[in-house]
């Protein structure tokens, strides 16, 4: 298996989990706390995928 594609896959579960966990923290469920928090879900789940795949497969080995 690629393991690119399970990173998108890993990457939309975290943009998924952080919105939905953000928002029932948060408690507010307005309209513009809902879009804030899906800008800033979106971004922090595109970070993570970047991050991961830096380390996961920029690494270099073979293992």
């Amino acid at each position: 298996m690629n393991p690119a594609i399970g990173l998108k896959w890993s990457a939309a579960f975290f943009t998924l989990f952080w919105i939905l966990g953000m928002l029932l923290w948060s408690g507010e469920f307005s309209l513009a706390n809902v879009v804030i928090t899906t800008i800033s879900g979106v971004i922090a789940g595109y970070l993570w995928y970047r991050i991961m795949r830096r380390v996961i497969i920029g690494r270099g080995d073979s293992a």
